[in-house]
């Protein structure tokens, strides 16, 4: 596989590096990055839905009348389902919608997704890194530079100012290599690493 460039936050071209093509271009496989997605969503759901049944609903001790010669029909509490503020029937109850999928195939769809985007061009490496300080500024010179609206950036450790600086960006979002996910790559047209980050993906993956 042919090098890739390494560069700047100024865009300047540095050096290159060579993306392991059985990380970076390997066969992209539809069906594990669907499921590697569905099941980043699914975990996403608070499953916190809740309603009673007639056992929990409170009240509804006594019979609300004699069993015959009223007219009416049988009733044994006013916390039936059947009756306004009774209990629900089969109604939700707090439950995890979590799907378990093996490491083997959330390591095959991030090989899946690393490959998509360096295939469409849409992976930049950069030597380093940074900012002194807290600068929103800073970080949308840099994505001008670029010329880039929609990125994630993957970092190799943590950086307080970068991640900061970024989060007040619509499209951007910042994470740190042992974050990287199907879902956020996909989500984002283009993806930037930072050297040292390619390094450990590479040792990962």
């Amino acid at each position: 596989m042919a090098g890739t460039i390494v560069y700047t936050q100024a865009k300047e071209k540095v050096s290159e590096i060579n993306l392991d093509p059985r990380i970076f271009d390997s066969e992209v496989k539809g069906h594990l990055i669907h499921d590697v997605v569905r099941m980043q969503m699914a975990r996403k759901r608070k499953g916190s839905a809740s309603t009673k049944t007639r056992s929990m609903v409170r009240g509804g001790g006594a019979k609300p009348w004699r069993q015959k010669g009223t007219g009416r029909a049988r009733a044994g509490t006013i916390r039936s389902p059947l009756w306004r503020g009774g209990g629900v029937v089969f109604g939700p109850s707090p439950r995890k919608y979590d799907l378990a999928i093996p490491k083997k195939v959330r390591k095959g769809a991030l090989r899946s997704v690393l490959s998509l985007r360096n295939k469409e061009g849409k992976v930049w490496v950069l030597k380093d890194f940074g900012f002194e300080e807290i600068k929103t500024k800073k970080f949308v010179a840099f994505m001008e530079a670029f010329d880039l609206k929609n990125v994630l950036v993957v970092l190799d450790e943590k950086n307080v100012n970068v991640e900061r600086s970024a989060r007040n960006i619509p499209g951007v979002k910042v994470l740190r290599v042992e974050g990287l996910n199907v879902y956020d790559i996909l989500a984002h047209e283009n993806l930037i690493l930072v050297e040292r980050a390619v390094e450990r993906i590479q040792e990962v993956l």
